[in-house]
């Protein structure tokens, strides 16, 4: 796992946005996996600025994204479809079709988790998949204790993400659903990079546990550390409870020029 310690979230997205854009002016018809939440949107806004201002090409890219909540229409406000569109695909060249989320509203779900993963191993892979942490080390929405070998299914959502989640429906934990489909941790393990973003005091806590504590379920985020591509970007907020904070810094900064694209 690299881990890379940006002075705060803006230069940490900016950072994680050149490694993206790197990958799909060397591979154009790159799969990328695509995360939600408050976290992405500075790399989403940087990605967008990419495509409007150096002309980034997202015509032959497909894209994949980690969850959804049960219940929800495409269009309802907290939909993770609607996210998506709003903060990402309809400010960049991507072909719709090629953009696949999660169906909240699918009649038989099991069913349509199984296509799901079919679809991804039809598109070739993922070759990165953006992620973010919970402060309980959750990723998507694989919850403490989740299988590191799972794939897309639902799953219940902990008291704790529920509570965390309640700001983007007004406040009110009874608007929250309680269930979603995610992409299984056997499924994000499966990319060829993952990319993982982090900031502020309080995913500090996860973050430290994620890098340099045991590989336990308990922490889902943790089995990046088994991982053969993973990077880690963080701000000094969310570095500030890990220990080899001066080796991190060293190794990055000590890294060749060609490699240095973050």
């Amino acid at each position: 796992m690299e881990i890379i310690i940006k002075r705060d979230a803006l230069s940490g997205s900016q950072a994680a946005a050149r490694v993206i854009a790197r990958l799909v002016r060397e591979k154009p018809t790159a799969v990328i996996g695509l995360a939600t939440g408050s976290t992405p949107l500075m790399l989403y806004n940087e990605l967008i600025r990419m495509h409007r201002e150096e002309g980034l090409d997202f015509s032959r890219v497909t894209t994949f994204n980690l969850d959804e909540y049960v219940g929800l229409p495409p269009d309802h406000a907290q939909s993770y479809h609607r996210f998506m569109w709003d903060n990402l695909f309809r400010h960049i060249n991507i072909v719709p079709e090629n953009a696949n989320i999660p169906d909240g509203m699918a009649k038989n779900i099991p069913a349509f988790c199984a296509v799901y993963e079919q679809a991804i191993v039809r598109a070739g892979g993922i070759d990165l998949q953006v992620l973010g942490i919970g402060s309980d080390g959750h990723v998507g929405f694989n919850e403490p204790t989740s299988s590191f070998a799972s794939r897309t299914r639902i799953k219940t959502l902990t008291r704790q993400t529920v509570a965390d989640n309640a700001r983007f429906f007004g406040g009110d934990e009874a608007k929250v659903p309680h269930h979603c489909i995610t992409m299984g941790i056997g499924t994000i393990m499966d990319a060829r990079m993952n990319l993982m973003l982090a900031f502020g005091e309080n995913k500090a806590e996860a973050v430290a546990a994620t890098v340099e504590g045991p590989v336990a379920s308990i922490m889902p985020a943790s089995i990046l550390q088994h991982h053969p591509a993973a990077k880690l970007f963080i701000d000094e907020a969310a570095a500030s409870r890990l220990k080899l904070t001066d080796y991190y810094r060293w190794v990055y900064d000590g890294k060749p020029s060609w490699q240095k694209d973050a």
